[in-house]
């Protein structure tokens, strides 16, 4: 259920905030009316308007008169597949930690002018100077969060303290796996004791492997399938992030997550301004329209991540706040990790074993490593058809947004 209340609030803030147009910074927002900006974000990452919420971007169009082109994508390698192979040009992209870091080390992406960004000042300090922008040149904090599992209630009775779940022979064929390279590496070097910004070689083959001796187990290889397929209950467990979790539970209340022992990805987006942006001045002006008080509540409120924006975690408006999956308290004793950017030989040895690992049958050996005999291979087959018939029957164009939190 929609928290009613605090949108009747934010949309009552809103209606006066969104037509006045202040000049600010050494922009003169007048003179952009009428131009274009393409915006590229992670799926399902912004207010859209659904449920009642605002629609962010179309704010952002009122208020400047600005046209935003909006597209997404679901892992960062695509984002930079796709940048990388030039014939696109965005003048907004949000990209990962360890991914903007890479983006740097490559010229792919220019500094902000902070002048037209007054509203950095709501940005916490803790996460300002980090590892992959230390001096605050080339981003601007947009959400902040964890990986973690994600399982059925009802499908499992235990609840799990440990990825090594995911490899879990019980659950043969109700298992979602990650379909990005970086986190599913990561979570199978948690489970070996291996430091997930390894350079040895020997560490990633390790890793290969014991993805390899999972492969049998998995349903599917998912990103934004994950909301389908955990919603309807077509499977049991999954790695993924924790606001994602928050708007599947409120479809879904047999769902839980956990934060496993041997320790979990954090992880900072940021809005950045890649080279070749045609509209730099009207990227500034929207990345410091989305930090505004109003604006980042409502995304906040939305997205169900944790925010960077101090206007935010202090409104005491903000339903979100203590959430113990979203600002968990130190008491908890939650390992992190936060990825870096890997040489080049290093990615590239990731993204061969990676597609080692999707093209492994398990032929080799004779059988599956993880050690299924027929009837099991039979059960998953079984399994596998029984959720492509249930996808069909809940696959939803739009899929319904609600959070109850």
């Amino acid at each position: 259920m929609k928290r009613a209340a605090a949108v009747v609030v934010l949309l009552a803030c809103l209606s006066a905030f969104v037509f006045q147009v202040p000049a600010f910074g050494a922009l003169n927002a007048e003179s952009l009316r009428g131009t274009e900006l393409f915006v590229y974000n992670w799926g399902e990452y912004i207010s859209d308007g659904s449920e009642g919420s605002l629609d962010v971007n179309k704010a952002f169009e009122e208020k400047y008169g600005i046209k935003v082109v909006y597209d997404t994508f679901d892992n960062n390698e695509v984002m930079y597949t796709k940048l990388k192979g030039g014939g696109v040009s965005y003048d907004v992209v949000i990209p990962s930690d360890y991914m903007i870091e890479r983006m740097v080390s490559e010229n792919m992406l220019q500094t902000i002018d902070f002048a037209n960004v007054p509203n950095y000042k709501y940005i916490d300090a803790k996460y300002k100077n980090l590892p992959f922008d230390p001096n605050n040149e080339y981003s601007v904090p947009y959400n902040v969060g964890t990986i973690g599992l994600i399982y059925n209630t009802k499908k499992v009775a235990v609840a799990p303290d440990s990825w090594d779940a995911l490899w879990n022979p019980d659950y043969a064929g109700q298992i979602l796996m990650i379909n990005n390279p970086r986190d599913a590496f990561a979570i199978a070097h948690a489970i070996l004791g291996i430091d997930c910004n390894t350079t040895d070689k020997a560490d990633w083959e390790a890793g290969a492997q014991k993805l390899k001796e999972q492969k049998a187990l998995v349903q599917s290889y998912v990103n934004d399938e994950v909301y389908n397929k955990m919603e309807s209950g077509e499977a049991a467990l999954a790695p993924y992030y924790v606001g994602d979790f928050l708007t599947m539970r409120a479809n879904n209340p047999d769902l839980a997550f956990v934060f496993p022992k041997e320790g979990v990805n954090f992880f900072v987006d940021s809005m950045c301004i890649p080279q070749g942006a045609k509209n730099k001045a009207a990227a500034e002006l929207y990345i410091n329209f989305l930090l505004e008080p109003d604006i980042a509540l409502a995304n906040a409120e939305y997205i169900c991540y944790a925010s960077p924006n101090t206007a935010v975690t202090s409104n005491p408006d903000y339903s979100l706040a203590g959430n113990e999956y979203i600002y968990p308290p130190d008491s908890a004793g939650i390992k992190t990790s936060i990825y870096r950017n890997l040489p080049q030989d290093t990615l590239n040895l990731m993204s061969s074993l990676w597609d080692d690992v999707k093209n492994y049958s398990g032929e080799a050996d004779g059988e599956s490593k993880g050690g299924l005999g027929s009837g099991a291979q039979t059960a998953i087959a079984l399994s596998a058809v029984a959720a492509a018939a249930a996808a069909y029957l809940v696959f939803r164009a739009v899929r319904k947004k609600k959070r109850e939190v």
